[in-house]
Parts: structure tokens; sequence; C-alpha cells
């Protein structure tokens, strides 16, 4: 069964859910600022679970992997980060789990944002973030079957 629980955010709102566990692999590409090069715009993924909501990074915090640059609101979360990024780093790579469902790469927003059975996912739209919601298990199935495929369109 699924455990709801709603966030209240400045600037959007966000949600915990608890489903079956999920590992991501570790081969994911990642959405990066073609303009920064940052990952996920510069925020903090380490806070969304540690503050339960969206931080900026900063720039004295920065961390590269999976040739992105992460920044991180404090030294404990850029360490948190470095010992398992995999933990922390959005599924899919930040790209919308619904897009990738349907066989698309559509990066997510930082600010639209859901925690699933401990691993963070960026959607497009709160309409997507909704529909998720709705039917999480069928979605993350879906997007697990299309990643590799989705995969492939991505440059790398």
């Amino acid at each position: 069964t699924a455990i709801l629980a709603l966030l209240a955010l400045a600037g959007g709102v966000g949600f915990a859910l608890t489903l079956t566990p999920i590992r991501a692999a570790t081969t994911e590409l990642v959405v990066v600022n073609r303009y920064t090069g940052l990952a996920i715009d510069g925020f903090d993924p380490v806070a969304y679970f540690v503050d339960g909501a969206p931080k900026v990074g900063l720039a004295e915090l920065e961390f590269r992997f999976h040739g992105a640059t992460w920044r991180f609101q404090n030294e404990g979360n850029r360490a948190a980060f470095a010992a398992s990024p995999d933990v922390y780093a959005p599924r899919f790579g930040g790209h919308d789990p619904l897009a990738v469902a349907r066989g698309t790469a559509t990066p997510g927003h930082p600010a639209l944002w859901l925690i699933a059975e401990q691993r963070l996912y960026l959607f497009y739209s709160a309409e997507a973030r909704a529909a998720f919601v709705r039917s999480p298990e069928s979605a993350i199935e879906a997007a697990e079957r299309n990643w590799p495929g989705v995969q492939r369109t991505l440059a790398q």
C-alpha cells in the first residue's frame, strides 16, 4: 500500500510516497543545464531528503558526478551525496518518469518533485506529478521498461 504525505513548500508542493523499493542504475544520464553545466539547475539533491524541500546549492560546495556539476547547501549534504550518489540523485537522471514511460526524455523541474520509496523523482508539470501519484507503481514500471530506449536517444 502507498502512504502519502504532503509537504508544503515555498514555490511548490512536494510529496513523499512509500512504494516498493527501487534502485537506480549507476549509468543514468543526468539532466544538465546546458548553459551552466549544473545538474538539476543547481539544486541540492540531498536537501529534498534532509529538509523536505528543494534548496539551491552553493557554488563553493560542488561535486562532479555523471559528467555534471552538483551543488549543495552544506558540506554534510555534499559528503552524503559523494558517498551514495545513487541514493540522492533523481531517478531517471531527473527526467519526468511519465515522459520516460511514454518513451521520451523530458527534463523534470526541481520545484516539481516527489520522493517515492526513498528515491527522488522530478516532474515536468504539476499535472504529471498528480498523474504519477494516482498510479505510481504502474508509472514506475512503464518508465523502467522504456528507460533503456530513452537513454539511447539522449546525447552523451
